[in-house]
């Protein structure tokens, strides 16, 4: 297998035994905040990654086609972590849905009154959910460099009027598809993530993760209450102990306390079970 890509948290390896041509999706440990790879990594973590984002291709397959060939002749030093895909053409878009006020999102309508575009009602706070979930597109930018917000026109400019829509109603259906089964589980989505590509036939499919701690905000619905900073399922935690840090979210980052990462690994951990049903580290889980 031969090494093709290697993104914040996941490796590409091209497998040209088989026929045709097949990648081999790898998720590491690796944890990354504001677009920087923190030196410290997760236990579990890739293997959390890996088996909440195959739950979720499964249930969102009859939204959009998806990369996943399956999880078999995954090499040992992969094993857990690896699904096999078919090769896409990645679409140069981060696919935001949101469907609360949070992050970079807020700071961005704390400046306007919008995010990516999207004008929305005034007097919103901290966690606010919007009236409806909002398509917030971003650059994908390189490792090391970061993601700016992009409007709906922007991605109509760069892809074309019948690319962009179609982006936008996927994410979007898979996001409602996503907050409605985590709901049930006591999770609220805040925002998620999606990537998509186009395969040899050039139909758009859904690749990379979806709907795991690393690309969405988990919030227990036990707690939520607009107005104050939400308990957070993913590396938000990560994020807020940077905070007290004189660090200017540049590489190289910091080292991260072990405690911290205990926290860190419980709460994938937690989201894991709340989602799916089944404790982390029982026989089913992977």
């Amino acid at each position: 297998m031969k090494l093709v890509h290697s993104g914040k948290v996941r490796e590409l390896y091209l497998d040209s035994s088989t026929d045709p041509a097949e990648l081999l999706l790898v998720a590491s440990d690796r944890l990354s905040i504001y677009d920087v790879v923190l030196p410290t990594p997760v236990p579990d973590k890739g293997a959390i990654l890996t088996a909440l984002s195959l739950y979720w291709f499964d249930r969102t397959a009859d939204l959009v086609p998806n990369h996943v060939l399956g999880t078999h002749d995954i090499p040992d030093e992969f094993a857990g972590r690896a699904v096999r895909c078919r090769p896409l053409q990645m679409l140069p878009v981060e696919c935001i849905a949101r469907g609360y006020l949070t992050g970079l999102g807020l700071k961005e309508y704390q400046k306007d009154g919008t995010v990516s575009g999207v004008r929305l009602p005034d007097g919103l706070v901290e966690g606010s959910q919007l009236p409806e979930p909002i398509f917030t597109p971003t650059t994908k930018a390189p490792v090391g460099e970061h993601d700016e917000f992009m409007t709906y026109d922007d991605v109509v400019s760069l892809l074309g009027a019948d690319t962009a829509a179609r982006l936008r109603e996927l994410t979007l259906e898979v996001y409602r598809r996503g907050a409605e089964s985590a709901a049930g589980g006591g999770i609220l989505v805040a925002d998620t993530k999606l990537e998509f590509g186009r395969d040899a036939g050039g139909e758009i499919v859904l690749g990379d993760e979806v709907l795991t701690p690393d690309s969405s905000r988990f919030w227990p619905a036990d707690s939520y209450e607009p107005g104050r900073t939400q308990f957070s399922f993913d590396k938000q935690y990560v994020r807020d102990w940077s905070a007290g840090l004189d660090w200017d979210r540049t590489a190289p980052g910091p080292e991260v306390p072990a405690e911290v990462i205990g926290v860190v690994h419980d709460r994938y951990a937690e989201v894991y079970q709340r989602i799916t049903g089944t404790p982390w580290g029982s026989p089913t889980a992977h």
